[in-house]
């Protein structure tokens, strides 16, 4: 299977600064979404961290030679990059005074053959259109989802909760936390969008789903996206990476091959 990707992270229309990273590595075929949260700037310091630790140890564990892992070994060296990664996270905010406090949600996906391994702390999503169908694949580490869960209110209710972005899990608040990982099967023509709650917080799924299927590329799906969530208000930063499946890869046009690009 080949994937084509973008990403695109944005400030917003209220923050004057943007606590969200995205990276990308296409040769490993990696994606990671963090969410920074702390004063000052160590939300961004958080996410920054969290991002470029993933792609760089989960990368050189992939490149040499974890793409031929079974599910169990992919999923324990994610566990142990996402472990690391949070040490890292929490020792700085306990070392600097100007980092006190600072975490960050994450989100990640690693897509091999026809498996896709999604991972997630916090409430950062992950979300696939798949024949016109679009679904959920996490479940936000929150206290609203917990309620919602609980009985206590109804997913309609949860849409006006005041405390909808207390997050129950997060990288560097604590010494330990814990990767929620699940593994889906790919099928031609998926496509897989990531993103920081600054998108869903803005517009329902429905809408979301309506921009996605709207013909274009991903770039132009994706700019879409963040250019309506400002519209709705933009109150916080934006940021989503696609990822679309092919079974064959996407053909360029003659002058994209003239150039190498």
């Amino acid at each position: 299977m080949n994937f084509e990707y973008f990403s695109l992270t944005d400030t917003g229309m209220v923050r004057e600064n943007n606590e969200d990273s995205v990276l990308l590595d296409t040769e490993n075929q990696i994606v990671i979404l963090a969410d920074g949260m702390g004063g000052y700037n160590a939300g961004e310091v958080a996410s920054a961290m969290a991002t470029t630790y993933v792609k760089t140890e989960l990368g050189r564990w992939l490149a040499e030679g974890g793409h031929d892992a079974n599910p169990r070994e992919l999923r324990r060296a994610m566990e142990i990059c996402i472990d690391n990664a949070n040490r890292s996270i929490f020792n700085a905010a306990n070392a600097e005074a100007h980092y006190a406090g600072m975490g960050t949600t994450l989100v990640m996906g690693v897509f091999q053959k026809n498996r896709a391994m999604i991972g997630h702390v916090g409430d950062s999503r992950c979300y696939r259109l798949r024949d016109g169908q679009f679904v959920q694949l996490t479940r936000d580490h929150s206290l609203l989802q917990e309620q919602i869960d609980a009985g206590l209110i109804s997913p309609e209710q949860a849409q006006f909760a005041t405390h909808r972005n207390l997050v129950t899990r997060a990288l560097g608040v604590e010494d330990t936390v814990l990767l929620e990982v699940n593994e889906y099967r790919i099928e031609d023509g998926d496509l897989y969008l990531f993103c920081s709650d600054g998108l869903n917080d803005m517009m329902s799924d429905e809408r979301i789903a309506a921009l996605l299927v709207t013909a274009g590329t991903l770039e132009e799906k994706g700019r879409a996206l963040v250019g309506a969530a400002n519209d709705c208000g933009g109150r916080d930063n934006i940021s989503v990476i696609l990822a679309q499946a092919r079974s064959r890869p996407v053909r360029r046009g003659l002058l994209s091959r003239m150039l190498g690009a």
